[in-house]
């Protein structure tokens, strides 16, 4: 008998079905792309039956035209069934998941001038002397600054080879300094967390090494000290003293910013002492004194960078010494040292720009100290930094009130 219509359509149907189950199975879903086909099968299986039904009923926008189309409308049923839009390509560079994981990467350390520029050798004696933060400079050379321009005559500049003269003396009187602290220090250094990478700490420098580069910036120091006039070379030397002896400070005493504060204010003596060739305490003292002051405000707030460190090691320090009555300290060391800038104006007869100008360095000492956060390390480096302005606000007052009296 012959086969029915109803049976002979169904026949056509399975193996129309057939040519379309074959490159499916082609398709590697993590390669998008396709292997030869197994050897084919003249009836699928009852699962590969069920979802070949599945995928006949949705709609194709775009239908092969004819039967020797059926690779690409297999390719159309697995890029709209079983790789959809949400599927991440392991090999994709655009997928949301990558954008998100490349947002969240930690951004990259800045790299300093030094690591930039100077030569392999030449890095570690860079790092010793500081010449990649040069914010300790400044700190020094400011007070230097200050009293070369308020010895300088009513209505004149200051004298510009003495600041330049001082400029120099700052980086490497600073740079000794530091390579006198870390030669001491290397036992503590390596204890704390922010001065582990430190030449000595980390092992990169020997002491020997130290001591024959801090022969080398006293010696340089030296040549700038002889071209001063005797009586300055005297007080110059006398600093040397003080220098040498503030790194052991912090073991013995919970005020080693005081000391550091009669350390690196030295220069308001010797700057007033190199133009006029004496002292005159009425102007000097009160400058040096407010120099102190200030220094107990910003060194204070550098040290709760490292209180926790400083508990662990045994060493001692002002942030210690205040705990939370901290602000209160420091605000009335920043009310000193305004104070004693003022009374140093008036006595050397500083021109109103002193004062308006002086109001504003006194604006931005109020400021670091009431925003603060004395927990952030990071915010502690940054008020700690911003204490250059004061410094060169404070110089332009000076300036221009001695260019204006």
């Amino acid at each position: 008998m012959a086969p029915s219509p109803l049976l002979r359509a169904a026949a056509a149907a399975i193996r129309r079905r057939s040519r379309i189950a074959a490159p499916l199975t082609a398709i590697s879903p993590l390669t998008h792309t396709t292997t030869p086909p197994p050897s084919p099968s003249p009836y699928p299986n009852t699962a590969t039956r069920r979802h070949l039904i599945t995928l006949s009923r949705r709609p194709c926008p775009h239908p092969p035209s004819s039967t020797s189309a059926s690779a690409a409308a297999s390719s159309f049923y697995v890029d709209r069934i079983l790789l959809p839009i949400s599927f991440s390509h392991p090999l994709s560079t655009s997928s949301r998941s990558t954008d998100k994981d490349d947002s969240l990467q930690p951004p990259l350390p800045s790299v300093s001038w030094v690591e930039r520029w100077l030569p392999q050798a030449a890095r570690p004696y860079a790092m010793l002397a500081r010449l990649d933060k040069p914010i300790g400079t400044w700190l020094l050379a400011w007070p230097c600054m200050w009293s070369i321009t308020i010895a300088a005559m009513p209505g004149e500049l200051p004298d510009m080879k003495m600041l330049a003269l001082f400029g120099c003396g700052a980086v490497l009187l600073r740079g000794a300094g530091c390579t006198v602290n870390d030669l001491l220090d290397r036992d503590i250094d390596n204890k704390v967390e922010r001065t582990k990478s430190r030449p000595f700490a980390s092992g990169v420098l020997t002491p020997s090494q130290g001591v024959c580069f801090l022969g080398f910036q006293l010696l340089l120091g030296l040549g700038i000290l002889l071209q001063l006039n005797n009586f300055s070379r005297v007080l110059g030397a006398s600093s040397l003293l003080l220098v040498f002896s503030y790194p052991l400070m912090k073991r013995f005493t919970f005020w080693p910013q005081a000391y550091l504060g009669l350390t690196f204010n030295w220069g308001a003596l010797l700057g007033w002492a190199a133009i006029k060739g004496s002292l005159d305490p009425a102007v000097i003292l009160p400058l040096y004194a407010a120099g102190i002051w200030w220094t107990l405000v910003y060194d204070t707030i550098y040290a709760h960078q490292d209180k926790e460190d400083d508990l662990k090691v045994g060493v001692k320090s002002t942030a210690l010494r205040f705990g939370d009555s901290t602000k209160q300290w420091i605000s009335a060391f920043g009310a000193a040292s305004v104070g004693g800038l003022t009374l140093s104006g008036y006595n050397a007869e500083l021109a109103w720009p002193y004062y308006l100008l002086l109001t504003s360095a006194a604006a931005q000492l109020a400021w670091q100290i009431s925003t603060v956060d004395l927990s952030d390390r990071a915010d502690c480096n940054r008020k700690f930094v911003s204490n250059k302005w004061f410094g060169a606000l404070v110089f332009s007052g000076i300036l221009f009130g001695r260019l204006a009296s």
